[in-house]
């Protein structure tokens, strides 16, 4: 982690040749050209120049001060890695960059910006605080990074290898077919992508360019005929393709992506993603004298309804991530005890490595699908927290220990979470879990309209917490992707509008919490498929198999509905795992998923 000292040096030579070149500020998105929620080491500007790591934010570096905004997720650790002397936090949503600048913006002012790194949305809000304020928004076509980064990683070459079309589903030129005929539907000659999930689910094939993000980098144009440009750096290809379906993909250089735009787009329609294409493609397009359709994305929406073969991979894979989680929270109960009262307490690193060995032992096991949240008492306050050498607590029974982690499978992506005790904590305590139990069982057992949006359904997870004067500060849910990204987009539960209907085949992850900062966090997470239920209606089938500890749980609390739906979701987990794991996780798992008594 960089000091306070490498931070200060850092800004101060950004600054130097920010004024080098006649700008008197620039915008550091964390977002990289594809907009990836994990940047490449080579990419995270935010992180060199702020010290922050959470994986959504961006800095304004002015002459005289800087600014960083984060949303609420990361409210607390922002505070722990970012220097108050040399940054004003914002909030991302509730005071963003845009209304900081269209009310303190000065008419002099020239700030920089990178067209491939701020999307078309954040540039027409920038531009509107630009027209309101007087200052310039001045494109920049070279990285000032390169010339104060002296360390910077390469750029990642992550290998590539074909994913087959049994555990697809679906073959690449029947996927390029079908979108191709979306596209001219919609009134486009093409359409321009830069989301490398969104690529790697069309072709068929995954990469490593970064840890636990199987897409390569890339960037494609797909053809309203079907045929594809694919902007790849071919050195991430192993030299045999013959396991690869690329008929009809022309491959071209990835720096050859933008050009090609322009030069292909005069007098042409180009669909362009208007969530997260970069405003560089709408300037290309736009300077070329074409015409941009802005949409959402027909890729995105179509891979978010999984094929039957993704639904039986993600079926298959987590009764594989169940057993690994099962066998560390057996571990973790016959341990933690002990060694705490020994003085040789389990701590928050030692957890999370020991629960990737137990599932670097399942079947089709790949690598983790995230880093682990592995957070012990105060920690646990911080949503996105990752244990440290300097961080990493002791789990006692002084409080609760939340794990929250996941693992990408050759036939799917898992996500789970679980807030476990060592003892009966106090009553605040115990009423807050059994409130987040409560939503989360609201939400897991609702039946809703096919077509019903994410922002529709929230509320019901965060209505027992409401009640006691509650809540928290992040989303109820999102997509999860086929050995893909684990939060893959459009779906999200969360008070903020998502207008996707939600209908079978969609995958989702149902997450309430509650965090109070300095003290402890809960949550409890499951991966859910949406299923059909009566005609016209959905509801969610649990793809998590493991036991929610319900030591804590104020039964009382509870409605004859709460206990039916747990002493359901306990014989299932009961009866697909007991078989297949360990003598000594058996116990466990039985005396987990006992019944209980109305």
């Amino acid at each position: 982690m960089a000091s306070k000292s490498d931070i200060a040096a850092r800004l101060s030579a950004l600054r130097t040749l920010l004024k080098s070149e006649g700008l008197d500020g620039l915008i550091v998105p964390r977002a990289d050209a594809h907009q990836s929620e994990v940047a490449a080491p080579h990419d995270d500007r935010l992180a060199f120049i702020t010290g922050f790591t959470g994986s959504a934010g961006l800095a304004l570096v002015l002459e005289d001060k800087a600014l960083i905004f984060v949303d609420g997720r990361y409210e607390i650790q922002v505070r722990h890695e970012v220097s108050a002397a040399l940054y004003e936090v914002h909030h991302l949503h509730n005071d963003p960059i845009d209304s900081w600048l269209a009310a303190h913006g000065s008419k002099e002012w020239r700030i920089g910006f990178d067209p491939m790194l701020i999307d078309t949305a954040l540039y027409d809000r920038l531009a509107a605080s630009a027209e309101r304020a007087g200052f310039t928004l001045v494109p920049i076509s070279k990285d000032p990074f390169d010339a104060i980064w002296t360390d910077r990683p390469e750029k990642p070459l992550g290998r590539i290898r074909p994913m087959s079309p049994t555990l697809a589903g679906e073959t690449v030129a029947a996927k390029t077919a079908r979108l191709g005929r979306k596209i001219a539907d919609a009134g486009a000659d093409m359409m321009a992508e830069t989301l490398p999930d969104n690529i790697a689910w069309l072709l068929n094939l995954r990469g490593s360019d970064i840890a636990m993000n199987p897409v390569p980098q890339s960037f494609m144009i797909l053809n309203a005929d079907g045929a594809v440009d694919w902007f790849i750096d071919n050195r991430k290809l192993p030299d045999d393709l013959t396991a690869f379906e690329l008929d009809g993909v022309r491959l071209r250089p990835a720096e050859e992506f933008i050009p090609f735009v322009e030069s292909a787009a005069a007098d042409r329609t180009v669909m362009i993603d208007q969530s997260f294409a970069p405003v560089a493609l709408r300037l290309a397009v736009e300077g070329a004298g074409g015409v941009v359709l802005p949409a959402d994305n027909p890729l995105t929406l179509a891979k978010a309804r999984k094929t039957p073969a993704e639904l039986a991979g993600y079926r298959a894979c987590h009764i594989e991530d169940g057993i690994a989680l099962t066998e560390f929270l057996a571990w973790l109960d016959r341990e933690a005890p002990a060694r705490a009262s020994a003085g040789n307490p389990i701590r928050e690193i030692e957890a999370e490595d020991r629960l990737l060995t137990f599932r670097a032992q399942r079947k089709g096991f790949l690598e983790a699908s995230f880093r682990s949240i592995s957070a012990a008492g105060a920690n646990a306050a911080m949503c996105h927290y990752n244990a440290g050498p300097q961080s990493d607590a002791a789990i006692t029974p002084d409080g609760p220990y939340l794990i929250d982690s996941g693992g990408q499978y050759e036939n799917g992506t898992t996500d789970v979470t679980r807030t476990l005790f060592l003892d009966v904590p106090e009553s605040h305590v115990r009423a807050t879990y059994t409130a987040v139990l409560k939503g989360f069982i609201a939400l897991m057992s609702a039946e809703f309209p096919e077509g019903t949006c994410g922002h529709q359904l929230d509320a019901l997870a965060r209505l027992p917490l409401w009640r006691m004067g509650l809540d928290y500060d992040h989303g109820t849910g999102h997509g999860v992707g086929h050995n893909l990204l684990v939060h893959e987009y459009p779906h999200r539960f969360a008070k903020k509008a998502n207008n996707y209907g939600l209908e079978p085949g969609n995958i989702m992850t149902i997450e309430p919490g509650y965090y109070e900062a300095g003290a402890y966090g809960l949550r409890i997470e499951n991966q859910v498929e949406v299923v059909a239920a009566r005609p016209g209606f959905c509801r969610f089938r649990s793809l998590t198999l493991a036991p929610i500890d319900l030591k804590p749980v104020d039964v009382a609390a509870l409605s004859a509905e709460d206990i039916a739906f747990i002493n359901d979701y306990n014989a299932t987990v009961r009866e697909a795992l007991a078989g297949p794991i360990s003598a000594d996780a058996r116990d466990f798992l039985k005396r987990s998923t006992q019944a209980l008594e109305v």
